[in-house]
């Protein structure tokens, strides 16, 4: 079982941006400190549901505060970004930090970013597979040039090239890709990559997602032994207490009001309507589907979802109280009360 944090950098209501981001750098050196296997880093533009713009420039800083601790974007959103730029960023990353740099990568959403970048909706519509094909050459092959629909350019030299690992396997960085529907499921099997799965779902709708992802991947020509140790992760919400009753009044209590401010900052680039989640009802769906009570509770939950699901590496939001000091606590419990329990 590989146990780490996920990091939206959240904004809650009164709090400052300077002390939104301090919170979230702490969450992720605690991570280290607590013996946790990773930290995954959100990315979103514009709005206090997470003020981290650029998870790969923060995975940069936490690669550099820490030691052992693998770093992951979950996710860097490729719409808005050049599949070569990120992936000159990942190569980076990958042979400056001894290989222990992932590269998360999703569709995103369509957000006002989409004008702001000038990408345009198109790219979040029907562009995804051309720059995800076009960042997998770059983090593969010695040279590359494109012909696409979006990206054309003539054959350029990799620098640096991210198979040059000292010590390392040669491969790059590993890439993984957020999956929210049938077709990104697809799109990632076809293409041999692991999916991470939203703290949304809960652990029959992310079975469900596996077995298609086996199929698509199998049905591809992927080798038996890749498909079985595809390495999928979970994101979902931890909250540790001494009582589960405490650990999902922490939540409830502090939640709503982060997800509101938040979620409801968000604008669509064409104007079309948005369906918004009432915050309540969502934090308690959030507390009786993931690690929310107990350190035995926690760990049988991840346990759980482990056997349902077939998967074992977790991404865990820990900052839901939106306190620093409460953060670092439930970081470290994680560590040293439930992660034993897992063994």
């Amino acid at each position: 079982m590989r146990v780490g944090t996920f990091v939206l950098a959240a904004q809650f209501p009164g709090q400052g941006q300077g002390e939104t981001l301090h919170r979230a750098v702490r969450s992720a050196e605690v991570a280290e400190e607590a013996g946790l296997d990773s930290v995954w880093l959100a990315e979103h533009h514009f709005v206090p549901y997470g003020i981290c713009p650029s998870a790969v420039t923060l995975a940069a800083l936490l690669l550099g505060r820490t030691r052992r601790i693998r770093v992951g974007t979950a996710v860097s959103v490729l719409p808005s970004a050049h599949p070569v730029a990120l992936g000159e960023q990942a190569a980076l990353l990958h042979l400056t930090s001894g290989g222990r740099f992932v590269l998360g990568v999703g569709r995103g959403g369509p957000w006002v970013d989409l004008e702001v970048f000038g990408s345009g909706l198109g790219a979040y519509e029907h562009g995804f597979p051309e720059s995800l094909d076009l960042l997998l050459r770059w983090l593969r092959e010695p040279r590359v040039g494109a012909d696409g629909e979006r990206y054309a350019f003539r054959e350029v030299e990799v620098v640096p090239r991210p198979c040059e690992l000292i010590g390392g396997s040669g491969t790059g960085p590993e890439v993984v890709v957020a999956c929210t529907s049938p077709k990104s499921v697809e799109l990632a099997a076809e293409r041999g990559l692991p999916m991470l799965l939203g703290m949304h779902c809960g652990d029959e709708d992310k079975a469900a997602m596996v077995a298609l992802w086996r199929r698509h991947a199998l049905a591809a020509g992927r080798p038996p032994e890749e498909v079985a140790g595809a390495g999928h992760v979970s994101a979902g919400v931890v909250q540790i207490a001494d009582g589960t009753a405490e650990a999902r009044e922490t939540l409830v209590k502090a939640m709503p009001g982060w997800l509101k401010q938040g979620l409801d900052a968000h604008v669509t680039v064409d104007g079309r309507h948005r369906a918004m989640r009432d915050p309540v009802a969502y934090t308690e769906m959030l507390c009786s589907l993931h690690a929310v009570g107990t350190p035995r509770l926690a760990a049988d939950r991840l346990a759980a979802t482990a056997e349902r699901t077939g998967i074992t590496r977790f991404a865990l939001l820990a900052e839901g109280s939106g306190d620093l000091a409460a953060t670092e606590e439930n970081v470290r419990r994680l560590g040293a009360e439930v992660l034993p329990r897992l063994v």
